[in-house]
């Protein structure tokens, strides 16, 4: 049988209370998944650029360090080709200068012919050109010895902060960025006192969700806990595969609570929609289906009649109204409240 019947006084007694299906503000919020990385201006992923050995190593793991301060010292057969390169060259040129200013006051004096004379200067200028790139080379190494044949390679921190990770001991082999391989990250140096958290919202959600929107975040580690931010980036792309947009939140993390690649949940504020709901205190679940009931007129002997009607409902977590998508009507008059004792008496 699908209704139950009641007097007035058994309605009084179960606290039945009526109210009318109709459009309710849902949905002011966005729920997503997100996830906890480094504020990207202020980490710096450190690599060698050469192939070496690993000498020494300056820096131990939540040192800080300054931008240029020492992390590790690589000796690496690449950097004394490259000393080599810069004092050959200069040798070079010293030789080339030498025979341009010869062959110039031979020409002066009639002594030469003009080819040689303009041959000489090609080659000196040639030599300059070369002791340009060679020490060019040097600078993009600019950890590297500046004077002799050295091959130790000083490994630097480009920026001001902690070493947060760091992925190599004393004698290991490593490999340079320029080698054609994948080189392995060698040093992570950054501040962890403002993290980002990146989530991705739902093509459909991709209009209410606004810059400055409120976002409360949780994470497993600390149940309960709220971290409060503001959204300061929406991507302006969509990705194709998952139909969804990058957001970003920035927040403040003094006490280093959170963490690099933490996942969270995030609630994302939006601007509430209308639509058909009804409240949670309405919706029973009667196994896998979800039932209200409403009230349908009254029974010759006057008892008042409750209909049980099967409903899909948008059921998300801590929402309190929930968005009707079929089985019901909007004006339809659903049990609010004792909507339980009705279901005990099925």
């Amino acid at each position: 049988m699908g209704e139950v019947w009641l007097t007035d006084a058994q309605a009084a007694q179960a606290k039945i209370e009526l109210r009318p299906l109709a459009r309710e503000n849902v949905d002011d919020t966005v729920v997503t998944a997100g996830r906890f990385t480094f504020d990207d201006a202020r980490v710096a992923h450190v690599y060698s650029p050469v192939n070496g050995r690993v000498t020494n190593i300056a820096a131990a793991l939540g040192q800080r360090v300054k931008p240029r301060g020492p992390l590790a010292t690589i000796d690496s057969p690449e950097i004394g080709q490259f000393s080599s390169d810069v004092n050959k060259a200069q040798a070079d040129l010293v030789a080339a200068e030498h025979d341009y200013n010869r062959k110039r006051d031979l020409f002066a004096n009639h002594a030469c012919s003009q080819f040689d004379y303009e041959q000489a200067e090609d080659n000196y200028r040639k030599a300059q050109s070369e002791l340009d790139r060679a020490r060019q080379k040097m600078l993009l190494l600019h950890g590297a010895s500046g004077g002799g044949v050295d091959q130790r390679y000083l490994v630097t921190s480009p920026i001001e902060g902690e070493i947060i990770a760091r992925n190599i001991s004393p004698g290991i082999e490593v490999q340079g960025q320029y080698s054609g391989s994948s080189p392995v990250e060698l040093f992570t140096v950054g501040e962890l006192d403002r993290v980002w958290m990146l989530a991705d919202v739902y093509e459909m959600d991709v209009a209410r969700v606004k810059l400055d929107a409120k976002v409360q975040v949780s994470v497993v580690a600390y149940p309960g806990r709220q971290f409060e931010g503001k959204l300061d980036w929406i991507s302006g792309t969509l990705d194709k595969d998952t139909r969804t947009i990058k957001v970003r939140c920035t927040f403040e993390n003094v006490d280093r609570a959170l963490k690099p690649e933490m996942y969270a949940t995030a609630t994302i504020s939006v601007e509430a929609r209308k639509a058909l709901a009804l409240s949670r205190s309405s919706v029973v679940r009667m196994g896998d289906q979800s039932i209200v009931f409403v009230q349908s007129g009254k029974t010759v002997d006057g008892r008042l009649r409750f209909e049980r009607k099967p409903v899909a409902v948008d059921d998300r977590e801590d929402a309190t109204w929930l968005p009707v998508e079929h089985g019901i009507t909007e004006g339809e008059l659903v049990v609010s409240a004792g909507a339980m004792a009705l279901s005990s008496r099925m």
